[in-house]
Parts: C-alpha cells; structure tokens; sequence
C-alpha cells in the first residue's frame, strides 16, 4: 500500500513537473530498492514490510534534521532550506505523527502492559513500541522517556 502510494506520487509529481519532488521520491525508491535487495539475499522474496518502509522514511528524516543543523551552522541557508523541504515531502508517505502527550501516554502503557520495573526492561518496552507504533512516533524520544520512567 506505501509502496503504491509512492509510486503514484512519483506519477504525479513528474507530470506536474515537480523536479524537487520528483527527485526526492527518487531518492526514497532507491532507498527501498536497496533494502529490497539485501532482503532478498536473506530468503525474503518479497523485500521489505511496511514497518521497514516506515522506518526508511524516519531514517531520512532523522538523517535531514542533521543536515539542515549542519547547514545552518556552516551558514549554507539555500541547502538547509532545500533539505527541509525534502522533510516536507518525506512525511507526507508517514502516518500522522503523535504529539508528545500521546507518546508518554503510549510509554507509561507499554510500561504497566508488561510490567516493567528497571532499565533491564527498556528493550523489550521499546521493541513493543516499535511494533505497535511504528511510523507515528520519534523513537529517539521515546527511548528517553522509558529511561526516565525506569531509571
């Protein structure tokens, strides 16, 4: 389904003659052909789910953020803009993103759910977001959240 949705976007985007999306979109079908691949010389012949698709995308966001940071700082104003729109573009193929009430709210579930009591516990609460949440929440925030809540 993420896939079909891409992949018409792509459509769209070139008969609008959008070069800026188009190229993004690019870069996001190279990403998934790449995962593709090493999926396939695993055993698995129909590449990657869903939840790796919504993964990728975060990943190039998270990896974006950085860019723009470093641009800012480097005082490139034209390729920091130019990656944010990328952002822009990104997140339109990920599922509405939670706020952060609704992440610690998510968090201190997960952690009564499976009764967990110290830090030893984080991976398998994280490995529960992960599973129940994937694409609509930043991990790396919510790692912070359980350490604190099991610290």
């Amino acid at each position: 389904m993420l896939r079909a949705r891409i992949s018409d976007a792509l459509k769209k985007a070139m008969k609008a003659k959008e070069k800026h999306t188009v190229s993004t979109i690019r870069l996001i079908m190279a990403a998934l052909k790449d995962r593709d691949i090493a999926a396939r010389s695993k055993g698995n012949s129909d590449g990657v789910s869903e939840d790796e698709i919504l993964s990728i995308l975060q990943s190039m966001i998270k990896q974006r953020h950085e860019s723009v940071t470093m641009y800012e700082q480097g005082g490139r104003a034209e390729l920091a803009e130019q990656e944010a729109t990328e952002i822009v573009i990104i997140q339109t193929f990920l599922p509405e993103q939670m706020d952060e009430d609704a992440v610690n709210a998510a968090v201190q579930e997960t952690i009564s759910n499976l009764s967990a009591i110290s830090l030893k516990d984080m991976g398998k609460v994280m490995a529960a977001l992960k599973e129940e949440f994937a694409g609509q929440m930043d991990f790396s925030k919510a790692s912070a959240q359980v350490k604190a809540k099991l610290s």
